[in-house]
């Protein structure tokens, strides 16, 4: 606001663009606050997306059944070693690297993701890591007519 007295030329003169105290933060928390928006909707795809290779990779494994076991007396149960081997090929085969357990009863994987950050990384935050675990058993087919 101009004061009484002065000329709008004195005036413009004196008003040299300085920047408040105010202004800087503001925008620092600005930024943060599309930062986390943006980084935080990236990392919410990335746990998606390693949700579903990891349950994808368990129901790959879930298909590692025992078939002697299952032709001798028809138990349904799983070939540790052989369902941790199909998972692991189901997670080599899209490019993922993740943990994998295997019993007769289930197979349990857990993907974990990095996810680059796009403006967190101007405050010093490169990187987020996501982890998912799925799980899967192996189920029985059709054993009769369906109505």
């Amino acid at each position: 606001m101009r004061r009484p007295g002065l000329s709008l030329r004195t005036h413009l003169r004196r008003d040299r663009g300085q920047i408040t105290a105010f202004v800087l933060p503001l925008m620092a928390t600005l930024m943060a606050m599309a930062g986390l928006a943006l980084d935080g909707g990236l990392a919410l795809a990335a746990q998606v997306r390693a949700l579903g290779e990891a349950q994808e990779a368990a129901r790959a494994g879930a298909q590692g059944i025992d078939l002697a076991a299952y032709r001798a007396d028809g138990t349904l149960r799983l070939d540790p070693a052989q369902a941790r081997q199909l998972a692991e090929n189901y997670l080599s085969d899209v490019g993922t690297e993740g943990a994998v357990s295997a019993t007769q009863e289930k197979v349990t994987v857990t993907v974990t993701a990095v996810q680059d950050t796009q403006l967190l990384d101007l405050i010093g935050v490169e990187t987020l890591t996501v982890t998912a675990s799925g799980a899967a058993q192996p189920q029985p087919g059709i054993t009769g007519p369906q109505p």
